[in-house]
């Protein structure tokens, strides 16, 4: 059955995910001549980037996220719906959504990454993910909650279990996660938790490759692994993890790390779409698009950011999966939708960076790199600027700036559901 949504003379565009490229093109067709339809899972607007400073009680999550509804007050011709996009029909021009059936003109698919488990069925069942608010919030919890139970452990073994953390994976995720920790183990345990001993904590990051940052220059990873060794992160380079059962952890080389988290930071897959041709779908089954964003083999169907792959000489894999192709994407499509065909889409790559700390950073920016204070400096400012609503802004702000004076935040709270009477303790 169909979900109500006004039935206008204005062509349709329906936009499935509020991601970067999803929530970026709604908002440059505000003043277009066609009737938008924005569907997401949640009703607000999340920046990834900064998912590991609300895991790590550096942020709250609502300073980096926007309400939708918000953004698109004014907008009489842009409806949101909160719905689950299940699968397409290319042939009625319809998406069936865990509501109902909406129909479309044109089909923008937005729909982003997930976490690449790689089959490891153990590991998708007891390691962490930081793909949105919610799991971020999972891991902050985690962590607290462990603290608090080490300190009523007796048992060194046991206890190690409680405060030790590994992360898997040693791209831009992993890096700010485990620079993040070691700070926390540095400056807020031993305020926080005095009878623990933070010399016992122990924070691994284990990288299957032979360098961190692989999406960056050689010289960026290796001035991001002096600056974790700087702060006692342990990184483990050409090391691959097999299994992991809630307790301990095993690499390929016969190691046991015992630690109850471990973050999975190691990869992303796109969501296969049913109703979309395994034709359509390159490595990661992201959607084959040609130069102007239209899927391959697809009538009136787009496909932009992480879900979208378009295959050259220089992007033989697709744009990377970031933020910044998803954006220019956007903007792209949508001067396409308002004035007629464009030329080809082209990206340009505006750099790459990562915080892995307190005034320590890397950057690669038009085939320089740089590192230390000022490439920090530059992440913190590039990072504010990305963000959505001015509240927002002034929130993050006051957070970085009252963190960096006191080297201390009081964000670390413990916050789950209440259980109702009658539920499973």
């Amino acid at each position: 059955m169909p979900i109500n949504i006004p039935e206008t003379e204005r062509e349709r565009i329906v936009i499935v995910g509020a991601g970067f490229g999803g929530f970026m093109l709604a908002r440059k067709l505000l003043k277009s001549n066609y009737q938008v339809v924005l569907i997401d899972r949640n009703n607000y607007h999340q920046f990834q980037p900064l998912f590991y400073q609300v895991a790590m009680a550096g942020l709250e999550a609502s300073s980096i996220a926007f309400p939708l509804r918000k953004a698109f007050q004014r907008a009489e011709h842009i409806h949101l719906r909160v719905a689950e996009f299940e699968n397409v029909n290319t042939e009625s021009k319809h998406i069936q959504t865990n509501l109902g059936i909406v129909n479309y003109d044109h089909l923008v698919i937005a729909t982003g990454a997930v976490t690449n488990f790689f089959g490891n069925e153990q590991m998708e069942k007891y390691a962490y993910s930081l793909k949105s608010i919610g799991e971020s919030l999972q891991l902050r919890n985690a962590i607290f909650e462990d603290l608090e139970r080490a300190l009523v452990t007796r048992d060194y073994d046991e206890r190690q279990g409680y405060i030790d953390v590994v992360i898997v994976g040693g791209g831009p995720t992993g890096v700010e996660l485990a620079g993040a920790l070691a700070e926390m183990k540095k400056y807020i345990l031993p305020k926080d938790y005095p009878e623990l001993d933070p010399k016992e904590v122990d924070i691994y990051l284990i990288q299957s490759g032979d360098r961190l940052l692989p999406g960056m220059s050689e010289k960026a990873g290796k001035k991001a692994f002096e600056f974790l060794e700087d702060l006692d992160v342990k990184v483990e380079l050409g090391t691959r993890v097999t299994t992991f059962d809630g307790e301990f952890i095993q690499t390929k080389d016969g190691q046991s790390i015992r630690a109850n988290k471990v973050v999975w930071a190691a990869g992303i897959v796109c969501d296969k779409i049913s109703g979309v041709s395994e034709t359509c779908l390159s490595k990661g089954n992201r959607l084959c698009v040609n130069e102007h964003l239209e899927v391959t083999n697809m009538k009136d169907v787009y496909a932009i950011g992480d879900a979208a792959a378009i295959i050259n000489d220089e992007y033989p894999r697709g744009h990377p999966q970031v933020a910044q192709p998803a954006i220019q994407q956007a903007k792209y499509l949508a001067k396409q939708f308002k004035k007629g065909k464009q030329k080809g889409f082209k990206y340009k790559d505006l750099g790459s960076m990562a915080t892995v700390g307190r005034n320590k950073a890397v950057a690669d920016l038009n085939k320089r790199s740089l590192s230390g204070f000022f490439a920090w400096i530059m992440w913190l400012f590039v990072h504010l600027a990305a963000l959505v609503g001015t509240k927002n802004k002034v929130f993050v702000v006051v957070n970085w700036v009252w963190n960096y004076f006191t080297y201390d935040q009081s964000l670390r709270l413990i916050i789950k559901p209440e259980r109702k009477k009658g539920d499973r303790i």
